[in-house]
C-alpha cells in the first residue's frame, strides 16, 4: 500500500470511547503490541494522512497525556457508542479546525489500517458526490472507518436526539458511499486490514503478526 500525503482538509478522530469489556476493562489504546501501545501503531498509520488528530475517549483524559493530542469525551453519557464519539469529534473539529471540510473516523483497535485509507475514502466520496464514505473488506462494511463531511454535524445531533445510536444506521440514512479494501500481507499472512483487537486472543494474534512482519523487515 502506498502512503498518502497529509490532507489538511481532513481532521482525524480516533474513536476510543468504548468500555473494552471483552478486554476486561483494560484500555485497548494502551495495550502493548511489539513494545509500544496500540495507539502509536494507529497514529503511525494515520498521521501522514490527515491534518490534526483528536482522541475520542471517556473517563480520565490524563491517561493520554503523553501523546500531545486533545481528548474529547462522548457527546452524551453512558458509553453510547461510536456515533456519539463521531459527533463529539466533529464538534471539536468544527470548533478547532474550521478549515477542515471532512473528518476521518478511525477505530483505535485496528493496528493495521490501510495507509491509503483517507485518500481512498475521499476519492470514493467525491466520485459519488456523497456526504460520507465508509470502508469495506471481504464483504463486510466497517462504518467506524469512514470519512464524513463536517456539514453532517446537525444530522448527527438529530440522530442522537432520536436515540438512534448505531453508526451503521446513520451511515445508511446518509447514503454513504463504500470503498472496498483488499487484504494486506503481513509476514506472509493475508489479513483483513480492518482486523480489530477486541479480545485477548485478538491481541495475541496482532502481536504475532507484528513480530513476523518485523522479522521479515
Amino acid at each position: 500500500m502506498r502512503t498518502s500525503e497529509i490532507d489538511g482538509e481532513v481532521t482525524g478522530v480516533l474513536l476510543a470511547g468504548g468500555r473494552s469489556s471483552r478486554m476486561g476493562g483494560r484500555e485497548k489504546a494502551l495495550l502493548d503490541i511489539g513494545g509500544k501501545p496500540m495507539l502509536l501503531h494507529v497514529l503511525a498509520r494515520m498521521r501522514p494522512q490527515v491534518g490534526r488528530i483528536v482522541i475520542n475517549a471517556n473517563g480520565d483524559p490524563a491517561r493520554f497525556s503523553g501523546y500531545c493530542l486533545p481528548v474529547v469525551p462522548d457527546s452524551i453519557e453512558g458509553y453510547a457508542g461510536p456515533l456519539a464519539g463521531l459527533h463529539a469529534g466533529m464538534a471539536w473539529a468544527r470548533r478547532e479546525t474550521p478549515e477542515a471540510r471532512f473528518i476521518a473516523s478511525m477505530p483505535i483497535d485496528c493496528p493495521f489500517l490501510p495507509l491509503d485509507l483517507v485518500a481512498r475514502l475521499k476519492a470514493t466520496l467525491l466520485a459519488g458526490n456523497s456526504r460520507c464514505a465508509i470502508a469495506a473488506s471481504q464483504g463486510e462494511r466497517h462504518p467506524v472507518a469512514g470519512l464524513w463531511r463536517t456539514e453532517l454535524a446537525d444530522a448527527l445531533a438529530e440522530t442522537l436526539q432520536q436515540n438512534v445510536l448505531a453508526l451503521h444506521r446513520f451511515a445508511d440514512t446518509q447514503g454513504c458511499a463504500v470503498a472496498d479494501f483488499a487484504p494486506v500481507d503481513l509476514g506472509g499472512v493475508s489479513i483483513d486490514p480492518f482486523f480489530n483487537v477486541n479480545a485477548p486472543a485478538d491481541l495475541e494474534r496482532a502481536r504475532a503478526l507484528f513480530a513476523t512482519e518485523t522479522a521479515r523487515g
